[in-house]
């Protein structure tokens, strides 16, 4: 069996933070709480996905900031916040101040794009610039240059009894090196190595050069090491849907699998104009799965993962899912226990 080079680092979960409509509040707590779990079980990290007008986490910034109040240790990531839907500027302060009341465990991951289904939403969003919008790498630049300092304005001073920046505040010292870009095609891979970003794979690609999903992971990767300041230092994060079922009951096996099944036929070609390719789920025990991560050739080269939990599982369901992942899947991938 195929090993890694070296074993795994850093062990972290995502999650959607789905919510019931009648009762938003509870869905919230939820995810407050697998948080919570995720660290008295000893993950270096939870993340949390990012949706808009839909029944999920809409504002993750916010839910990380109540997370950092609820936690010690862990790090606190989102993966990823379209910035399409952000002014980089209110969202540069929105992100030191919860880094700040974290103690420096934030992790941003951010993608570009226009926003989805922007053709309805741009009159909403939009009223008076949609047109004109850049919602391009550029719209990530002011980001990343306001969190790591870059002046906003040519103003400061005192004026009256107040007195006035010309950086965005907080500046959060540190932040600007844990900012990560949510990449699916060489071209965002090479970008993001050179503007020193770290790297937040998933199991979502672009069919480029290749059909093989872990060949064309494994190039990204490779890509962005090759155009990032620190080389092969620079930090990546796979983040693959692995269900391990060590503990799990019959009737949770049986869900787990025919889940996983459903979603397999969109893995065996790439998808739509363009040409996105699914990984599939890995469902089995711990070493079932450690084996499959092992034989992975983009797997081989990361020290940290952030496994994504499917999204329509019951609370119970991930918390036995976390638990065979720490206790099971991370020893054997070679990860010690955090602390």
């Amino acid at each position: 069996m195929p090993q890694t080079s070296n074993p795994l680092r850093k062990l972290g979960f995502l999650t959607i933070g789905l919510f019931d409509e009648a009762d938003p509040r509870r869905g919230h707590e939820s995810t407050l709480e697998i948080i919570e779990l995720g660290e008295r079980l000893g993950f270096d990290s939870a993340w949390v996905r990012h949706r808009h007008l839909q029944y999920g986490i809409s504002s993750p910034v916010a839910v990380l900031a109540a997370a950092s109040q609820r936690t010690s240790r862990i790090e606190l990531g989102t993966a990823v916040i379209p910035v399409g839907w952000e002014n980089p500027l209110r969202l540069a302060e929105d992100l030191a101040t919860v880094d700040l009341l974290s103690g420096g465990r934030l992790n941003p991951g951010v993608s570009v794009g226009p926003p989805m289904h922007f053709e309805t939403v741009k009159h909403a969003l939009y009223p008076d610039t949609a047109e004109t919008e850049d919602f391009g790498y550029g719209r990530v630049e002011r980001l990343l240059d306001f969190v790591r300092g870059t002046p906003a304005t040519d103003f400061s001073g005192v004026e009256g009894f107040e007195v006035f920046s010309d950086r965005v505040q907080p500046q959060s010292p540190g932040l600007g090196r844990r900012m990560w870009y949510g990449g699916g095609s060489l071209r965002s891979a090479r970008w993001a190595g050179e503007h020193g970003m770290n790297l937040l794979t998933s199991s979502v690609v672009k069919a480029e050069e290749s059909e093989d999903f872990a060949e064309v992971q494994l190039s990204h990767i490779r890509t962005f090491r090759a155009h990032h300041p620190d080389g092969d230092r620079a930090r990546v994060s796979q983040g693959l849907v692995v269900i391990p079922t060590d503990s799990a009951t019959p009737a949770q096996r049986k869900k787990y699998e025919e889940y996983a099944r459903a979603r397999t036929p969109r893995t065996a070609a790439p998808q739509g104009p363009a040409r996105m390719m699914f990984a599939p789920d890995l469902v089995g025990t711990s070493a079932e799965i450690a084996e499959r991560l092992h034989a992975h050739a983009a797997f081989r080269e990361v020290e940290e993962v952030a496994f994504a939990l499917p999204f329509t599982f019951a609370h119970e369901d991930y918390v036995q899912i976390l638990t065979d992942i720490a206790q099971g899947l991370g020893p054997a991938l070679g990860r010690r226990p955090a602390g």
